[in-house]
């Protein structure tokens, strides 16, 4: 499935919270992982005395030596896989973007904060480096407030966002060993919706709308349905369907958010990457405001 998991962490409580969910799939798919720390040296350049640059020496020992401290005792809480840590120094986002480039395989995961994005070095710019550049499939987790570090995450199902087109279904494959390694229940989702009146008067009506509707849920269910199908043709038993009317986003989130224990993997554009995803669409709502964890896959 995912023969190595990449965690950059930034020492901070908010980027830990990503681990939960990576120890239960790290130990089920026995992948390899490798927690990622950066020393900043413009960071440290900027704290020496111009008169004695000498010293930003001993800092970037100082800090290399305090962060391998922090990934062993890290490494350590892993259970069932093998792991290891590596402290470079450079630039953040160069640093992630060369280690995760080096084998497309390689699942990178991060924690995110719904109001900021990414945390702390994982901001901004820096974010958008990333995410621009890497063809990684991307683990996304939320990390609110009080969500826990330790242990293992408890999933149960993963929900699938399908629209009908052939790039959203290239994730189906990867699901379905996601799905048989953690023995996790499937359920695919599809939003439907009549399109949008340019006019809606007094006396606006649109014509057999009740049937139209009708028609658009039969026909998302049946796609659902041939989806399904295939899935159990594949060894899967525990497959649902949900079609919803609404816009695509919001029927995500909706589900998420009545749904404990779950996983949301959709696909994302393999030439744009998540400049198309994350950064104006449905999947960048889907991060920025899902309350559960969001595996987000490459098409091509």
């Amino acid at each position: 499935m995912y023969p190595r998991i990449l965690i950059p962490l930034d020492g901070s409580k908010t980027a830990e919270k990503v681990l939960p969910c990576v120890r239960r799939i790290a130990r089920v798919s026995k992948s390899s992982v490798e927690l990622l720390g950066v020393v900043e040296m413009t960071e440290i350049v900027t704290q020496t005395p111009a008169d004695d640059l000498s010293y930003a020496g001993v800092l970037v020992e100082e800090a290399t030596q305090n962060s391998a401290e922090y990934f062993d005792h890290l490494a350590k809480t892993f259970s069932g896989c093998s792991v290891k840590f590596t402290v470079e120094r450079g630039r953040p986002e160069e640093v992630i973007i060369d280690k995760a480039t080096a084998d497309k395989k390689t699942l990178i995961a991060m924690a995110t904060h719904g109001r900021s994005g990414v945390s702390r070095w994982l901001l901004g710019s820096v974010t958008e480096k990333i995410l621009r550049a890497v063809g990684n499939p991307l683990l996304l987790v939320h990390a609110p407030e009080g969500a826990k570090t330790e242990g293992e995450a408890s999933l149960k199902s993963v929900a699938v966002p399908l629209d009908g087109s052939r790039l959203a279904e290239t994730v189906l494959p990867e699901v379905a060993a996601l799905v048989k390694a953690l023995d996790l229940k499937v359920v695919l989702v599809r939003a439907y919706s009549l399109p949008v009146a340019t006019y809606s008067g007094e006396d606006f009506y649109v014509p057999h709308y009740q049937e139209l509707k009708e028609q658009l849920r039969k026909e998302a269910s049946g796609y659902l349905e041939t989806k399904a199908n295939d899935l159990r043709a594949a060894g899967i038993t525990k497959v649902e369907c949900v079609a919803v009317e609404g816009t695509g986003a919001d029927v995500i989130i909706d589900l998420a958010r009545q749904t404990p224990d779950n996983l949301v993997a959709m696909c994302s554009h393999g030439r744009s990457g998540l400049k198309r995803w994350v950064l104006g669409s449905v999947a960048e709502k889907v991060v920025r405001h899902c309350e559960d964890p969001v595996l987000v896959m490459r098409g091509e």
